[in-house]
């Protein structure tokens, strides 16, 4: 019972800071013409519920691309969609098609602010509380302290309350794959995690360890029996699940490929957004970037050396 009351508190105390971090104002307020990521979720809504599905992904004069296109997976546009819909119920204003550009009100703030605490109380925070709850052989006050550790954390309280952006969501969805595989119930456990892939793409960094994590699973149960069983189910599960969340874009060929060049826009080239400057400073000692520009070989050391970044660390920390 003293562990439960005490997780509350530990929560409420989140919320709180949560809540005043959002006090503040955002990246990009009243600063024309792009305002920042703010405007970039609140245009996402706009064009979800204002255009038909078939052209959320597609450069047009209703939906400029160069002007925060759509650039994340199904997922997040729908739930730019069902805000859309809450925000057409308050104020169709904050929606309407091109004359909602950059618009900024305090009403505004307040709900765009509201979506983001929301799904944080839906996704994000009890899948901490379990998790934390779910720990083994460590006492009470360590699971509390490792609440409180995870809910005030600052690097994502400043970005989701103070920049703005839902990274709650796609990290929830993957802690919630973390506690189903932990406790067998595998399938539900890759559905939550396809479900943070389908929400954010970053997701795929952390793809790896639970691909290998359950062939494991299915390895030690042995592949002739119980493992080829359950791996046949995990693969139905993936597929089902990307299936469903794609599915309105698997209508043409080209619509699925117009999405999976807005999710990885290699055609951009390296040189681009907050990496520019840190490649322009290390093109001078390695020129080949430049010669390179978007080839076929680029991109095969932008993914070695990416997967090494990666496979480094994990290697050191016991993952494999």
């Amino acid at each position: 019972m003293e562990k439960w009351y005490l997780m509350t508190v530990v929560v409420l105390i989140g919320l709180t800071v949560r809540w005043t971090v959002s006090l503040n104002s955002y990246s990009g307020a009243g600063k024309p013409p792009m305002f920042g990521d703010y405007e970039a979720q609140r245009h996402w809504q706009e064009i979800t519920f204002n255009l038909p599905i078939n052209q959320w992904y597609f450069n047009s004069s209703d939906n400029n691309l160069q002007y925060w296109g759509l650039d994340y997976p199904p997922l997040t546009a729908y739930h730019s969609l069902l805000c859309a819909y809450v925000a057409k119920f308050i104020n169709p204003d904050w929606i309407a098609l091109h004359t909602s550009r950059g618009y900024e009100s305090q009403a505004h703030k307040l709900f765009m602010r509201a979506t983001v605490l929301i799904a944080d109380l839906l996704i994000y925070i009890p899948a901490v509380v379990l998790y934390c709850c779910c720990l083994k052989e460590i006492s009470t006050k360590k699971k509390i302290a490792n609440a409180l550790c995870i809910l005030l954390y600052p690097g994502l309280i400043l970005i989701d309350y103070g920049h703005f952006q839902y990274n709650s969501v796609s990290l929830g969805f993957a802690l919630w794959g973390v506690l189903g595989v932990s406790y067998d119930w595998d399938l539900l456990g890759s559905l939550a995690f396809c479900l943070a892939i389908n929400y954010k793409q970053m997701e795929l960094y952390h793809s790896l360890p639970f691909f290998c994590f359950l062939l494991g699973k299915c390895f030690k149960k042995g592949l002739k029996g119980k493992g080829f069983v359950l791996l046949i189910k995990l693969a139905c599960t993936v597929v089902a699940s990307f299936i469903l969340c794609w599915l309105p874009f698997f209508t043409e060929r080209e619509q699925t490929l117009q999405v999976l060049r807005r999710l990885f826009p290699v055609d951009r080239g390296l040189f681009e957004a907050c990496l520019k400057t840190f490649l322009l400073l290390l093109s001078v000692p390695v020129p080949s970037l430049r010669l390179l520009g978007t080839s076929p070989a680029l991109l095969l050391q932008s993914f070695l050396a990416t997967y090494l970044i990666w496979y480094i660390p994990s290697s050191s920390a016991g993952i494999f």
